[in-house]
């Protein structure tokens, strides 16, 4: 909260000042208090019962295993795209298969990973922020004015894993280049996830429908399948609208019978086919693997990172559910099944080789196969939901990142605030869903394109990673170099398989991830752009003061709130207003609203404010604090939240006053009673709430790269892709007045 102090100390914060009164005469740095206290972190952690965590394990099993969960389906005939050349080839990919499928979804997602969220919520852009609140390395403007006296970045003792992560932190907060390549990396992991969605439904679609081709080939060709594909996508995205937790609740039950029957059939495959299967677990079938096919082997192994696509969502979805009911799930349910139904598979192949093109169909027990065929294709709907889920989560942090325009989120549960729906997000997958598959038509085509996309979000993954463990985890040195040795030089190794097939179909996921980049990028730059324009034109108290003289026989009566996201003083649009219309509420409230980087921010400490000298003046600043996964005025509208906050900071503004420069009790008491008797009849005669309209253009002298963004893909984005600031902060449209101001940057 703000406090009642000298003009010369008014921004200083208050625990500072105390600190001043009592030490010594060491001199502070000046910086805006509002601005550092408003950057630091509220957290607040939930205890789920057990009954909650049960369901919530449930419904993860309908959101977020489908992908991984469907793979089944085509990771044999991805590896052996020219047939079983050797018998214990398959042995060798099984056991590839085996320990990939150990080494990362489980021992890397579910019990590292996982442990790095923020908050509860996941995905590249969690990882990024939970970075950007240990260190100060975010291009986000409104936390340049931080100082190094006050980071919420708190060192333990001076050990030697505390003097790593502080020699890491002041590398990476001195290196200008340093925040820009986080940053620019965070956007390629974050693309490169929604890419991903936009891959997983096609192939996962198009792989179950192959099993009316299998069954009947003259019946089905290669064009009914992919219309029938097509319909099946446009079916999946109009159902997205109803919520994750209606999904889920529709979908879990039917991803829990297609688990336990894969698992089921694996069993009989390896009882009937070759119970000696299990010699598979021997690592040393994947070496003389390599030994008997040299590059082949090494080119196969983007057919065998099939096996763990969608491992990804495992993190991007946990802010839709919570970490221990993923742990569970897929622990006792996702990881013994697939491990049961590769086992089947291989043994099935020991025997019939020639049938690696259809592995999974052709596995099947004849009494069986029509009833697992229908199974087979709503899993592989359900597959999609994955990373669709995933891409509305990923979209919402870089929303409130500022590295997204201002789009229209839906919260569809009340109970789990992670569950969300983005409308223009979702048709604007379904559409490129569409084309990809009428584009590439089969599943090798497309797992060409796929691996891509899955490795190297995994790999960005574990590089951030390494950082967290390191500045925030402060893990042992060893352990560091244990996890990049094991796990970073396999997905290495994996990577650079799957670049191998960039020309058959590999560049798409990264034409997606530019484009997205691109998106990401021009919002961002005007953003900060718009944000050093407001910085250096902001207002000055005394210059407020001035205006308010100057229009004090116009004062009219009532409150009125301006909105802008400038944190360290009053917005230069309250001078363009002033200029055009000269009359003034008798209540004035300057707005910042402003996004942290976590993931909530409890309701209790969501307002902070500061008072402008002098008093008569009834001029305020305030700043309303944000998550990226809060839900904006949830419970009551702003006008009536800032309000109510307010009357409570006018009685502590006055109190910190007495004990702070001494005073009369009772006149202080009479000071409250009038000023919050002021705020009272102006806002009970009407809130009326200004926003700022800007217009951005680049200015003259500008290069034709910045104009280009500025004037054209920036203001492109704007008017196709923005939300309206009314639906963003619950404004009542009739009380919203927006001022527009051209910006020239």
């Amino acid at each position: 909260m703000g406090s009642n102090i000298e003009d010369n100390q008014d921004d200083v914060p208050m625990e500072l000042q105390l600190k001043g009164k009592k030490a010594s005469s060491q001199k502070l740095k000046r910086h805006d208090s509002l601005d550092v206290e408003a950057s630091k972190m509220p957290n607040a952690k939930q205890v789920v019962g057990l009954s909650v965590l049960l369901k919530l394990a449930f419904q993860s099993i309908g959101v977020v295993y489908g992908d991984i969960g469907t793979s089944p389906l085509y990771v044999f005939s991805s590896i052996f795209l020219e047939g079983v050349k050797h018998e214990d080839d398959i042995l060798g990919a099984l056991s590839l298969i085996l320990y990939t499928i150990t080494l990362i979804p489980v021992i890397k997602y579910v019990f590292i990973v996982l442990q790095a969220n923020d908050n509860g919520d996941g995905g590249t852009f969690a990882l990024y922020s939970l970075i950007c609140r240990y260190s100060k390395v975010g291009l986000i403007p409104s936390t340049m004015a931080e100082d190094s006296d006050v980071s919420t970045f708190k060192l333990d003792m001076p050990d030697t894993r505390t003097r790593r992560a502080s020699h890491l932190k002041s590398m990476l907060e001195n290196s200008q280049f340093a925040k820009f390549f986080l940053l620019i990396a965070t956007m390629l992991g974050t693309s490169m996830v929604i890419g991903d969605g936009v891959l997983t439904p096609c192939i996962s679609v198009l792989s179950a429908i192959g099993g009316v081709k299998a069954a009947a080939p003259e019946a089905m060709t290669e064009g009914r399948i992919v219309w029938l594909a097509v319909a099946i996508l446009i079916f999946l995205f109009m159902f997205q609208r109803f919520g994750t937790e209606k999904v889920g609740y529709t979908f879990a039950p039917i991803l829990c019978l297609w688990f336990v029957l894969i698992a089921g059939i694996g069993v009989y495959n390896f009882v009937i086919y070759d119970i000696a299967i299990f010699r598979a677990l021997n690592p040393m079938y994947i070496v003389s693997y390599f030994q008997r096919n040299g590059k082949d082997a090494w080119i196969s192994l983007g057919g065998v990172v099939m096996c763990i696509t969608g491992a990804e969502a495992l993190f991007a979805d946990v802010g839709h559910f919570s970490v221990r009911s993923i742990q569970i799930s897929m622990c006792f349910v996702t990881y013994p099944a697939l491990i049961l139904a590769y086992l089947g598979q291989g043994a099935y192949l020991m025997k019939n080789a020639d049938d690696v093109a259809n592995t999974f169909y052709a596995s099947i027990p004849k009494t069986i196969y029509w009833p697992m065929f229908v199974i087979a294709v709503l899993a592989a709907i359900i597959a999609s939901q994955a990373l669709i889920s995933g891409t509305f989560a990923i979209i919402q942090q870089s929303l409130a990142l500022g590295c997204f325009p201002r789009v229209k989120i839906v919260h569809t549960s009340k109970k789990h605030h992670g569950q969300i729906y983005i409308p223009e997000i979702n048709n604007l997958l379904m559409i490129a869903c569409v084309l990809t598959t009428i584009g590439f038509k089969t599943t090798e085509k497309l797992g060409n394109a796929y691996g891509i996309a899955v490795v190297f979000v995994m790999f960005l993954t574990s590089c951030f990673l390494v950082l967290v463990m390191i500045l925030i985890w402060k893990t042992n040195i060893l352990l560091i170099i244990a996890y990049v040795l094991i796990i970073g030089s396999v997905e290495l190794v994996y990577l650079s398989s799957v670049l191998y097939k960039f020309e058959q179909g590999g560049y798409l996921p990264l034409a997606l991830a530019m484009f997205l980049m691109f998106v990401m990028y021009v919002w961002n730059y005007v953003y900060r752009k718009k944000y050093h324009y407001e910085l250096e034109h902001k207002i000055s108290p005394e210059k407020v003061k001035e205006t308010m003289d100057a229009t004090s026989s116009h004062r009219l009566p009532g409150l009125a709130i301006f909105y802008s996201e400038l944190v360290h003083g009053i917005p230069p649009i309250f001078k363009h207003y002033v200029e055009n219309v000269p009359a003034l509420h008798s209540v004035l409230v300057f707005a910042s609203v402003k996004s942290l980087p976590i993931s909530k921010v409890p309701l209790e400490e969501r307002f902070l404010f500061r008072r402008v000298k002098p008093y008569d003046l009834y001029v305020f600043r305030c700043v309303v604090r944000y998550g990226y996964n809060d839900m904006r005025n949830e419970e009551e509208p702003i006008e009536k939240l800032l309000v109510e906050r307010l009357k409570n900071f006018i009685k502590e503004d006055y109190m910190f006053s007495i004990a702070a420069n001494g005073g009369n009790q009772g006149e202080t008491a009479s000071l409250i009673e009038k000023d919050i008797e002021v705020l009272e009849r102006a806002s009970n005669m009407g809130v009326v709430h200004l926003v700022g309209e800007q217009d951005v253009v680049a200015c003259k002298g500008s290069g034709v790269a910045k104009r280009m963004v500025i004037n054209y893909a920036y203001n492109f984005l704007k008017r196709n892709l923005r939300e309206s600031s009314n639906k963003v902060f619950d404004i009542p449209t009739k009380r919203m007045l927006k001022v527009g101001m051209t910006c020239e940057l």
